[in-house]
């Protein structure tokens, strides 16, 4: 059955004439930052936004199951992988200026985007120095850290919709709140895929903006962001509770918990790392006895950052 599945994939790869860089039987350890995921069927990098919009339209005639993935970082990939098509958006990486304006492709790394805006003497996204992933998915989940949130300083954002045109358009604030977005499910524009977004940012002095990055990336070095691979936050804070998430888990005695090799963090108990070796079903176990340790002793329902994709064991 997979053999037949990966056969359907191959041929339906081969029938179709893009700009993209393929790759079959490709591990998502190597494209996840927990460093965690079975083999997909096939691994498809678009170099261009045409290219892109041709394999999905594709895709979509041809029924055929299929994913889109940015830099990785909010994602744990199923042991067995994912049986269908991974699109991935990296090879549209690019950063333009225009004035105060930052304009960068959906690959483009976010480290890349804040040290260009720095470079620039431009002010506004030193708060996501040192976060992981791209551009594409820190605009999809409005990802958010120090108290700020991408789409305080996003302008437009430029998408792919469900009927194949591409559009440039400013965001609606109402539609973005707390890790929210459009692009999520329910959202207006949940069959669109990020293909890349400017940024409105202020005159600033270079050497105070690289100052502060260095500041907030020492805080994350010391909350262990970058002892082991992990995705950041594994799960969002809910004003609710009263108390951020990892204070909650430090409260039911998570921290340095293990499961085989993945484990939460000896310095922050929202934080979950692999060790060396972790199973993603491991890491799965590890994030639903937290998740049931939390409600049964709070009545709380903490919800994960991080997107499971593939299968996972109930």
């Amino acid at each position: 059955m997979l053999a037949d599945a990966m056969a359907t994939v191959r041929e339906f790869l081969e029938k179709i004439n893009i700009d993209a860089a393929l790759a079959f039987d490709e591990p998502l350890s190597a494209h996840t930052t927990f460093r965690v995921g079975g083999p997909a069927d096939a691994w498809v990098e678009p170099r261009t936004e045409e290219a892109l919009a041709a394999l999905v339209a594709a895709l979509r005639a041809s029924g055929l199951p299929w994913v889109t993935l940015g830099g990785g970082a909010n994602v744990l990939a199923s042991d067995s992988g994912f049986r269908g098509v991974v699109v991935s958006t990296r090879g549209l990486a690019s950063i333009r200026r225009d004035g105060n304006l930052l304009h960068a492709g959906a690959g483009t790394r976010v480290t890349e985007l804040v040290a260009s805006a720095i470079g620039a003497s431009l002010a506004g996204l030193e708060f996501a120095a040192g976060l992981p992933g791209s551009v594409g998915g820190a605009v999809y989940m409005n990802a958010r850290c120090y108290d700020r949130e991408f789409a305080e300083v996003l302008s437009t954002v430029r998408r792919l919709d469900a009927d194949g045109s591409i559009r440039e358009e400013a965001i609606e604030r109402g539609e973005w709140a707390y890790k929210r977005t459009p692009f999520m499910a329910g959202g207006a524009q949940e069959a669109s895929i990020v293909l890349g977004a400017s940024f409105r940012l202020e005159p600033g002095d270079a050497s105070a903006l690289a100052a502060r990055a260095r500041e907030l990336e020492a805080d994350r070095r010391a909350k262990g962001h970058f002892d082991h691979p992990c995705a950041g936050s594994m799960f969002k804070n809910d004003r609710a509770f009263g108390r951020p998430s990892g204070k909650i888990l430090d409260e039911l005695g998570f921290r340095g918990r293990r499961v085989g090799d993945a484990a939460v963090s000896e310095k922050h108990a929202n934080i979950f790392v692999n060790l060396g070796k972790a199973r993603a079903a491991d890491m799965k176990a590890l994030v639903d006895s937290a998740r049931a340790a939390a409600l049964e002793a709070y009545g709380f329902v903490l919800e994960p950052e991080v997107v499971f994709l593939g299968d996972f064991p109930d």
